[in-house]
């Protein structure tokens, strides 16, 4: 999810992808998606798919808000996806194209709402935390049992961080994540658009910022699985897929995930239909492909993320099911905290505090 100014983004876009009756654009988040879905979807409708990807909700905005993306499906995050709809970006949906929509979690579905009021937009593709990831042999290497592997003090505490920093510490490019999860260490309300408390966060994040060897909001996957950073900021479902990697490789690295005592942000990945899509007969039968109970838990089952089809829970792997780090306790789900949109003159503050910290001046 990394930040840059919207004109610069807008003018690095690429072009639009070509559709036709029978063709379907969709664009995701990379990573993202089972390695078979597509191919089920064109298999089962006739529709060839035109499949490209992104790493910030940043870049899907600059697209969106430019118009003309040529996109029928994007993948907004919550918070995103509320001021792209304020914005006049998606078109409503039509839910009698929809039937699968009764598999969905009644109960998530309502934490959607409070960003799409009546659910009229989108409908949750995949959900998470965003917490920590880390090298457990090399944590305990430089930190010992005193490694405070529970808490955001992991990395922003500068002691604690400044051990880290021979075996490479990221965080995400995300700076409305990033700000908050600093806010609430300092006992301030991660939701607060408070310009001071915005001034806070940024100043906790410059004080390890000597100690962060990049901020990225995709790389870390690789680095985490091949021992190549030993801890990061990042998504839950990208630290598993990680830990997966380097599993399978038998590298000897051992990663894990851990949404810290203090509190994590809750996010809701959606499924959205822009409002000049070319194509928004196809965008409702991906969707409604996509909410198959079976559908659902292959994509689950692959890229390690909780959904919001409660109809696919019994087809999703125990070992998924069972983490806490995927789907939290109720203790951890307590310390949970839903996205704050930012009106433009709260973003311009963000934006200016985080190019400071990326730059370290």
């Amino acid at each position: 999810m990394k930040q840059l100014p919207l004109a610069a983004l807008i003018a690095a876009s690429c072009v639009a992808p070509i559709a036709s009756a029978e063709t379907l654009n969709v664009y995701n988040w990379s990573d993202y998606i089972a390695e078979d879905t597509i191919e089920k979807f064109t298999a089962a409708t006739g529709i060839e798919v035109n499949y490209d990807v992104y790493d910030s909700n940043e870049v899907l905005e600059a697209k969106m808000l430019a118009g003309n993306s040529g996109y029928d499906i994007v993948v907004p995050t919550s918070d995103f996806l509320q001021r792209q709809i304020s914005a006049g970006a998606y078109q409503p949906l039509d839910k009698s194209k929809l039937p699968n929509l009764a598999n969905m979690d009644a109960a998530l579905m309502e934490g959607l709402a409070g960003y799409d009021a009546g659910n009229e937009h989108a409908v949750i593709y995949m959900w998470g935390t965003t917490g920590i990831g880390y090298n457990v042999d090399m944590i305990n290497e430089r930190l010992g049992d005193d490694a405070p592997t529970d808490s955001w003090a992991l990395v922003f505490d500068p002691d604690v961080v400044a051990k880290l920093a021979d075996c490479g510490v990221s965080m995400l490019d995300a700076p409305t994540e990033l700000l908050p999860a600093a806010m609430n260490y300092l006992g301030l309300d991660p939701r607060s658009t408070d310009k001071k408390d915005f001034e806070a966060g940024a100043e906790l994040l410059m004080s390890v910022r000597p100690h962060v060897r990049y901020y990225h909001s995709s790389q870390y996957i690789s680095d985490l699985a091949n021992g190549d950073v030993c801890v990061s900021v990042g998504w839950s479902g990208d630290v598993f897929q990680a830990r997966d990697r380097a599993d399978e490789a038998e590298n000897g690295v051992a990663v894990s995930y851990v949404i810290p005592k203090e509190g994590a942000l809750q996010w809701f990945d959606t499924m959205a239909i822009p409002v000049d899509a070319p194509n928004p007969d196809a965008a409702h039968k991906f969707i409604d492909f996509v909410m198959d109970a079976q559908i659902t838990a292959d994509i689950t089952n692959y890229v390690w993320y909780a959904n919001g089809n409660a109809a696919s829970m019994p087809l999703v792997d125990e070992e998924i099911t069972s983490d806490p780090g995927i789907f939290p306790t109720d203790a951890a789900k307590a310390n949970l905290w839903a996205s704050q949109v930012y009106n433009a003159r709260q973003d311009r503050n963000v934006t200016r505090l985080w190019t400071k910290v990326k730059t370290g001046q």
